[in-house]
Protein backbone atom coordinates (compact mmCIF):
# COMPACT_ATOMS: atom_id res chain seq x y z
CA UNK A 1 0.00 0.00 0.00
CA UNK A 2 0.99 3.19 -0.66
CA UNK A 3 2.07 5.12 2.11
CA UNK A 4 3.18 2.27 4.39
CA UNK A 5 7.04 2.58 3.85
CA UNK A 6 6.76 6.25 5.13
CA UNK A 7 8.25 6.20 9.01
CA UNK A 8 6.38 7.70 11.86
CA UNK A 9 9.10 10.67 11.91
CA UNK A 10 7.50 11.26 8.00
CA UNK A 11 4.25 12.36 8.97
CA UNK A 12 3.15 15.74 10.40
CA UNK A 13 0.42 16.61 12.80
CA UNK A 14 -1.41 19.14 11.07
CA UNK A 15 -5.12 20.83 11.62
CA UNK A 16 -6.86 21.68 8.76
CA UNK A 17 -10.09 22.63 10.12
CA UNK A 18 -12.38 23.41 12.74
CA UNK A 19 -14.77 20.32 13.14
CA UNK A 20 -18.40 20.09 14.60
CA UNK A 21 -16.42 17.87 17.44
CA UNK A 22 -13.16 20.10 17.60
CA UNK A 23 -10.41 20.60 15.32
CA UNK A 24 -9.38 18.04 12.80
CA UNK A 25 -6.30 17.27 13.18
CA UNK A 26 -4.70 14.89 10.68
CA UNK A 27 -1.13 13.19 9.75
CA UNK A 28 0.12 14.10 6.71
CA UNK A 29 2.90 13.27 4.31
CA UNK A 30 4.55 14.74 1.10
CA UNK A 31 6.15 12.76 -1.44
CA UNK A 32 7.18 15.08 -4.94
CA UNK A 33 6.02 13.60 -8.12
CA UNK A 34 8.67 13.50 -11.14
CA UNK A 35 6.36 15.23 -13.85
CA UNK A 36 6.87 18.21 -16.25
CA UNK A 37 5.65 21.36 -14.82
CA UNK A 38 6.24 24.70 -15.47
CA UNK A 39 9.28 26.83 -14.26
CA UNK A 40 8.89 27.75 -10.88
CA UNK A 41 6.12 24.67 -10.12
CA UNK A 42 5.82 21.75 -8.96
CA UNK A 43 3.42 18.63 -8.55
CA UNK A 44 2.96 16.43 -5.13
CA UNK A 45 1.25 13.74 -3.67
CA UNK A 46 0.14 14.11 -0.23
CA UNK A 47 -1.11 11.45 1.86
CA UNK A 48 -3.21 12.17 4.76
CA UNK A 49 -3.87 9.39 7.91
CA UNK A 50 -6.18 9.83 10.55
CA UNK A 51 -3.81 10.33 13.72
CA UNK A 52 -2.12 6.78 14.70
CA UNK A 53 -3.88 4.55 12.01
CA UNK A 54 -1.92 3.43 9.25
CA UNK A 55 -4.78 1.79 7.16
CA UNK A 56 -7.33 4.65 7.22
CA UNK A 57 -5.37 6.95 3.88
CA UNK A 58 -6.22 9.13 1.35
CA UNK A 59 -3.97 10.61 -1.13
CA UNK A 60 -4.46 13.97 -2.75
CA UNK A 61 -2.36 14.88 -5.72
CA UNK A 62 -1.38 18.85 -5.59
CA UNK A 63 -0.14 21.89 -8.13
CA UNK A 64 1.69 24.44 -6.87
CA UNK A 65 4.47 27.19 -6.56
CA UNK A 66 7.99 25.23 -5.70
CA UNK A 67 8.93 25.43 -2.30
CA UNK A 68 5.39 25.37 -0.79
CA UNK A 69 5.08 23.55 2.42
CA UNK A 70 3.66 20.36 3.48
CA UNK A 71 1.25 22.58 6.15
CA UNK A 72 -0.04 24.54 3.49
CA UNK A 73 -0.70 21.92 0.94
CA UNK A 74 -2.61 20.06 3.75
CA UNK A 75 -4.58 23.11 4.71
CA UNK A 76 -5.65 23.78 0.97
CA UNK A 77 -6.92 19.85 0.96
CA UNK A 78 -9.05 20.67 4.26
CA UNK A 79 -10.73 23.31 2.47
CA UNK A 80 -12.90 20.28 0.59
CA UNK A 81 -15.17 20.18 3.81
CA UNK A 82 -16.22 23.45 3.46
CA UNK A 83 -17.07 23.64 -0.02
CA UNK A 84 -19.17 20.31 0.54
CA UNK A 85 -20.37 22.09 3.35
CA UNK A 86 -21.35 24.74 1.28
CA UNK A 87 -23.08 22.21 -1.57
CA UNK A 88 -25.28 19.88 1.07
CA UNK A 89 -26.61 23.58 2.38
CA UNK A 90 -27.57 24.32 -1.10
CA UNK A 91 -29.24 20.88 -1.43
CA UNK A 92 -31.05 21.19 1.50
CA UNK A 93 -31.97 24.93 1.03
CA UNK A 94 -32.24 26.11 -2.94
CA UNK A 95 -32.73 22.55 -4.20
CA UNK A 96 -29.81 22.13 -5.71
CA UNK A 97 -30.19 18.43 -6.49
CA UNK A 98 -33.50 18.83 -7.83
CA UNK A 99 -33.20 18.65 -11.34
CA UNK A 100 -32.97 16.47 -14.69
CA UNK A 101 -30.10 15.76 -16.37
CA UNK A 102 -30.89 15.35 -20.07
CA UNK A 103 -29.29 18.04 -22.18
CA UNK A 104 -27.47 20.89 -21.35
CA UNK A 105 -30.40 23.63 -20.58
CA UNK A 106 -32.20 21.25 -18.43
CA UNK A 107 -28.85 21.30 -16.26
CA UNK A 108 -27.17 24.58 -16.80
CA UNK A 109 -30.60 26.88 -16.25
CA UNK A 110 -31.27 24.96 -12.58
CA UNK A 111 -27.90 24.42 -11.43
CA UNK A 112 -27.27 28.52 -12.19
CA UNK A 113 -30.26 29.71 -10.46
CA UNK A 114 -30.24 27.68 -7.64
CA UNK A 115 -26.40 28.27 -7.28
CA UNK A 116 -27.46 32.01 -7.28
CA UNK A 117 -29.99 31.90 -5.35
CA UNK A 118 -28.10 30.04 -2.37
CA UNK A 119 -25.23 33.17 -2.48
CA UNK A 120 -27.73 35.39 -2.49
CA UNK A 121 -29.38 33.61 0.90
CA UNK A 122 -25.19 32.80 2.13
CA UNK A 123 -24.55 36.67 1.86
CA UNK A 124 -28.18 37.82 3.11
CA UNK A 125 -27.18 35.53 6.49
CA UNK A 126 -24.12 36.82 7.07
CA UNK A 127 -25.11 40.13 6.74
CA UNK A 128 -27.76 39.80 9.05
CA UNK A 129 -25.83 37.69 11.68
CA UNK A 130 -23.03 40.79 11.18
CA UNK A 131 -25.61 43.23 12.21
CA UNK A 132 -27.10 41.27 15.37
CA UNK A 133 -23.37 41.00 16.51
CA UNK A 134 -21.43 44.43 15.84
CA UNK A 135 -24.01 46.43 13.64
CA UNK A 136 -22.41 47.69 10.14
CA UNK A 137 -22.18 46.33 7.02
CA UNK A 138 -19.40 43.92 6.33
CA UNK A 139 -20.46 43.71 2.83
CA UNK A 140 -20.27 48.28 2.25
CA UNK A 141 -16.58 47.42 3.06
CA UNK A 142 -16.27 45.41 -0.41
Amino acid sequence: MLGADIPDDGWQPITVAAGSKGPQVYDWAVAGLPYDSAPGFAQWLLIRRASGNATDLAYYRAFGPEGTTCETLARVAGTRWVIEEGFERAKGTVGLDQYEVRKWAAWYRPISLSLLAHAFLEVTRVQAAWDEQKGGSPISSF
